[in-house]
């Protein structure tokens, strides 16, 4: 930091009361005018500085108006585009929340790691029955087996898959 810069914060603490009213006065909020007078303090450890400024209180409060001046053009450019009003109470979707998805995907998970721990005919009739949507004798028929067989081994599949949720409900549970 310079010598100049600190000289002018300085002059800056000095007069940092004033400032603020001063500002205040111009924006019309005392927690932008403090937000400008932080924001001119950060201008003033600039190494963009002039070597010698000769009036350091009237070279404080021009880079302080024109930080005011950009608030002021800000805002009403924002309140030009920006609508105020009441927010609407909940946006409605027809989405899960996330923390619905998050669960979803553990349970779907947990699904095919059971479904991979099935014996391979249990798990061919499991997926033909539950994702392809076969019919029980059209499984039969594809597996060559008989129908009381493809029910078996659906009965076998459902209740391994029970069990391992009825774990995990109770690993949840501790």
């Amino acid at each position: 930091m310079s010598s100049s810069s600190a000289h002018l914060i300085a002059v800056l603490q000095d007069s940092y009361d004033e400032l603020v009213g001063y500002l205040r006065t111009r924006v019309g909020c005392a927690t932008a005018a403090q937000d400008i007078a932080q924001e001119t303090y950060l201008r003033l450890r600039s190494d963009a500085l002039p070597e010698v400024i000769d009036k350091p209180k009237a070279f404080i409060y021009r880079i302080a108006t024109n930080l005011a001046l950009n608030h002021l053009r800000n805002r009403r450019t924002r309140e030009q585009y920006v609508t105020s009003g009441p927010l609407p109470e909940a946006v409605t979707s027809d989405e899960p929340s996330a923390e619905t998805q998050v669960d979803q995907q553990q349970l779907l998970a947990h699904l095919l790691a059971a479904v991979e721990e099935l014996p391979p005919r249990c798990r061919e009739v499991f997926v033909l029955r539950k994702l392809q949507h076969l019919e029980m004798q059209d499984i039969a028929d594809r597996l060559g087996i008989s129908l009381r067989m493809a029910e078996k081994h659906l009965a076998k599949a459902f209740a391994h898959c029970t069990a391992r949720f009825k774990e995990l409900d109770d690993d949840a549970g501790r």
